[in-house]
């Protein structure tokens, strides 16, 4: 799946002067200040700044006034890694977003739409996998796609068998108060997630506080837009918020989305968790990860 998208651009003098900024010369001494919500960064988003370790990033991003990661893939990672990144963000008082509960054919070949009995005892897999992955981590979300429709059986049956398979993963979660985020996608019409609103109404069906909304602005602004009332209808669901502008999928500030009037909605309705950085960087090299820190100050800067 495309991830990640990049265009060239310039002139980026005088950003090392923003306020709240640091620049690379003052980062081992100062550190910025921390920014109204929290943002949390992936592996290789500051690589150019913090080195291809993903715990030196952590601790460049700090610097700058992070204070979240999420990592998709942190189950292919070793218990090792696993938690020498949670003991990481111990120290720097930093929280951990999500990963993708996933088995190599997770995802798009997987369809818990089916109610194939192979499915089901796959997600009762993966989620007794990711308990262990989470303590290490420190992690208290986890995200969960039910995969594509199956155009064989009725919306109805399919729907039924998503709730069934959801239900047997968040009766295991539950017991380690890790939440299942569902997350709908915008990636092709065929995955059975595509709505917020529909997402709501799976998690009610559930009725788990083990099974909320990842709620992807950039997928969500591609599939239906409005995404201040659809925060707002779906917000008693929403346990994890991702960010990315459209088009492009960058950092806010490079497509259509007025991401400062959204946060500014989101931090005025009380939101203490994590938002994402599920997005790539629109110019490349340390230049692009400068712009990318000045794009979160600006879209940050509303109170």
């Amino acid at each position: 799946m495309e991830r990640r998208g990049f265009i060239k651009s310039s002139s980026l003098a005088g950003i090392g002067l923003l306020p709240g900024f640091t620049s690379i010369a003052q980062e081992k001494t100062q550190a910025a200040k921390p920014f109204n919500l929290s943002y949390a960064f992936h592996d290789g988003m500051f690589s150019n700044h913090g080195g291809k370790d993903f715990i030196d990033q952590i601790k460049f991003a700090h610097d700058q006034g992070f204070n979240a990661i999420e990592d998709n893939g942190m189950m292919s990672r070793t218990p090792e890694m696993q938690s020498k990144i949670g003991d990481t963000l111990a120290k720097l008082g930093m929280r951990m977003g999500v990963f993708v509960i996933t088995s190599d054919n997770w995802h798009w070949k997987t369809s818990l739409a089916t109610g194939k009995q192979e499915y089901k005892d796959l997600i009762v897999k993966d989620c007794t996998k990711a308990i262990e992955v989470a303590k290490r981590c420190n992690a208290k979300w986890a995200t969960v796609v039910p995969g594509n429709y199956d155009r064989t059986l009725p919306p109805d049956i399919q729907m039924a068998n998503v709730i069934e398979g959801l239900r047997l993963g968040t009766a295991i979660l539950e017991k380690a108060g890790l939440v299942m985020v569902l997350e709908p996608l915008s990636d092709n019409p065929d995955l059975f997630l595509r709505h917020s609103t529909q997402t709501y109404m799976v998690c009610k069906a559930v009725n788990s506080s083990s099974c909320k909304i990842l709620f992807d602005m950039y997928h969500m602004q591609r599939n239906e837009g409005n995404i201040i009332a659809n925060l707002d209808r779906c917000w008693d669901e929403i346990g994890y918020i991702q960010i990315g502008d459209n088009p492009g999928r960058n950092e806010p500030t490079t497509g259509e989305m007025n991401y400062k009037n959204i946060f500014k909605h989101i931090h005025q309705k009380g939101f203490t968790g994590i938002l994402g950085m599920e997005h790539g960087n629109s110019i490349k090299g340390k230049e692009g990860e400068l712009a990318l820190i000045k794009a979160y100050r600006d879209s940050d800067d509303f109170l």
